[in-house]
């Protein structure tokens, strides 16, 4: 790692991702690499059961632009805010191993560079976009859309995914958030625009290359928890 902070870092949190941590991350590096920018790569393994933390060593190792972190507890949104945390470019890109989409790092570093916005969310329910995941997860995107707006207020039309945004306007928003799983994500974008920081979308395609490392109905009762946990402190305590 060079002794100078890196223009661009991705945050990617990993459980049980041995079957593509490897080729996911070498094909990121590689496009990264060619677009010309300084970079670093975090990998944020959480818990795993797998392989996916010595594969993460070993990028680590190989390559001088890949960090690796840990933590013994399977939580996506802790370990995307460790990695967040622990990046040092002036702007953050939180990627899905699954998806590594370079296009939205070109599209969303291009606003970004404009000073357009200090946060893009790729979105997978923009009227442009192509979402060509199974359709429960497509309906599942609708349903906790439309409860983030019944209960939070909430404008946009995605919270979960994709994101890019210049680092030091968004380090107070990260501190404030108070869940974490799969609503961390969900917090960060809506605290966004409650502190009026300049918010985004810009549509995106997508096509896992993987089923979930988690299965969906498994994440209801926490998803449930925290936005009631998140609409308690939001509405109610107004915080």
């Amino acid at each position: 790692m060079a002794d100078t902070a890196p223009d661009i870092s991705v945050v990617i949190p990993c459980y049980n991702e041995e079957a593509i941590l490897w080729s996911s991350v070498t094909e990121l590096h590689a496009g990264l690499k060619a677009m010309g920018r300084s970079f670093e790569i975090l990998i944020s393994e959480n818990g795993s059961k797998d392989d996916t933390r010595a594969i993460a060593d070993k990028l680590s190792r190989s390559l001088p632009e890949v960090r690796a972190i840990t933590s013994d507890e399977p939580n996506y949104g802790k370990a995307l805010r460790r990695g967040i945390e622990a990046a040092t470019g002036k702007y953050v890109i939180c990627e899905e191993i699954d998806l590594c989409d370079l296009d939205f790092h070109r599209r969303a570093l291009a606003v970004l560079d404009a000073g357009e916005a200090d946060l893009v969310v790729g979105s997978k329910a923009h009227r442009d976009a192509k979402d060509e995941r199974p359709l429960t997860r497509r309906a599942a995107t609708k349903v906790i859309n439309g409860l983030l707006r019944v209960f939070l207020g909430f404008q946009g039309t995605d919270t979960h995914g994709l994101k890019a945004f210049v680092r030091e306007r968004l380090l107070f928003t990260v501190d404030k958030c108070v869940v974490d799983k799969d609503l961390f994500a969900s917090e960060l974008v809506i605290r966004a625009a409650r502190y009026q920081v300049r918010v985004t979308e810009i549509p995106i395609q997508i096509h896992e290359k993987r089923p979930p490392s988690i299965h969906l109905f498994k994440r209801v009762p926490n998803v449930l928890k925290n936005l009631a946990k998140l609409v308690y402190v939001v509405r109610i305590r107004n915080r």
